[in-house]
């Protein structure tokens, strides 16, 4: 593991002096065996060669008439020595199975060898923005119009979950594109999430599309606020999520739950944490629905924060959490504990 000199330590303790015989360099292909009595120069990353148990940095040596003298008290058998089987033992097992294959993780497969490992492959993801009203940002704004977040939103949060193979599409409200939209999606993706839509009004489309691309619904419509008219459904494998059109909807029911679902695909661990922390102020609501509010945790309470409605995401640009109350409470006082999912940072 350092320049040096290799030796056997037994012998030097013996006689003190060891003769200097030859140099092997990194990447040797010749083994060697030193001769009894003698030292041989090494450097780093080269194989110690048989009779040789130790090896004594350069800086601590001095030669006198091709003969080894050693300054090191604190020199033991085996030093600067890396053994056979250090890094893993014969038979044992590298990575168990589930294990995240971090950068460390995959050196240390190619650091014993392995090219390739089976593994669970990240989904595939498309997006589906439906409604006529939707306009990209940069262009003016017509009459009616508003600006379509819920593509950018999407993308960026997958992406920071290094999910990467996501596409993007755009429809208006009309029955017949958006099962289009869905069919083709079906085809590529492993999931698809659809945003707006899924209500039951004259335009949305979303449920009627599903059902006719042999989607089965598994369910639709949850009580919570926002994100109340969610749509879960599943076509032999592939996964359908309609999401509601309010932006804050969409991330907030993304949160609770399309990331269990992307994490139960690619066996990642629950990438929200749930931890339990004081209210800085009393929050009070009049319907009996799971309320997912927007929150900011500064390690010691959370705040609800201001601006909760389910189409304003100038809150949730500051949220860092979302603070769940539950269904049968109707107010959470200041300083009582509530659950709060920590958002990725």
């Amino acid at each position: 593991s350092v320049d040096g000199y290799a030796f056997s330590f037994k012998e030097w303790q013996s006689n003190k002096k060891l003769k200097i015989s030859g140099a092997i360099p990194a990447g040797s292909k010749n083994p060697v065996t030193l001769p009894p009595h003698h030292a041989i120069r090494i450097f780093t990353g080269a194989p110690v060669p048989d009779g040789a148990d130790t090896v004594v940095m350069q800086e601590k040596v001095t030669i006198e008439n091709n003969e080894l003298i050693i300054h090191d008290e604190s020199l033991v058998a085996g030093n600067n020595f890396r053994k056979k089987g250090s890094e893993i033992q014969v038979n044992s097992i590298a990575l168990e199975k589930d294990t995240v294959l971090s950068p460390a993780a995959i050196g240390f497969l190619a650091n014993v060898g392995h090219a390739a490992v089976t593994v669970y492959p990240n989904p595939s993801i498309s997006i589906i923005i439906t409604g006529n009203e939707l306009q990209q940002p940069g262009n003016p704004l017509q009459y009616g119009e508003v600006y379509d977040s819920n593509s950018s939103t999407l993308i960026s949060v997958l992406h920071q979950l290094n999910l990467n193979k996501v596409e993007v599409v755009y429809v208006i409200d009309k029955a017949e594109l958006i099962t289009e939209a869905l069919a083709k999606a079906l085809q590529k993706s492993d999931v698809v999430l659809l945003t707006g839509g899924v209500s039951v009004g004259d335009y949305d489309f979303v449920l009627q599309g599903a059902t006719a691309c042999g989607v089965q619904k598994l369910f639709h419509k949850v009580k919570q606020r926002p994100g109340k008219p969610l749509y879960f459904g599943k076509k032999e494998n592939k996964l359908v999520f309609g999401l509601p059109g309010n932006p804050a909807s969409v991330l907030t029911c993304f949160y609770q739950y399309v990331t269990l679902a992307l994490g139960k695909m690619s066996r990642r661990k629950k990438i929200l944490q749930t931890i339990r922390a004081p209210l800085a102020k009393t929050f009070q609501k009049n319907t009996n629905l799971t309320h997912f509010l927007k929150g900011y945790y500064d390690g010691k309470s959370v705040m609800p924060l201001d601006a909760q409605e389910s189409f304003r995401l100038s809150s949730f640009a500051k949220a860092n959490c979302l603070i769940q109350i539950d269904e049968d409470v109707t107010i959470s006082k200041e300083g009582e504990f509530v659950d709060i999912h920590l958002l990725p940072g």
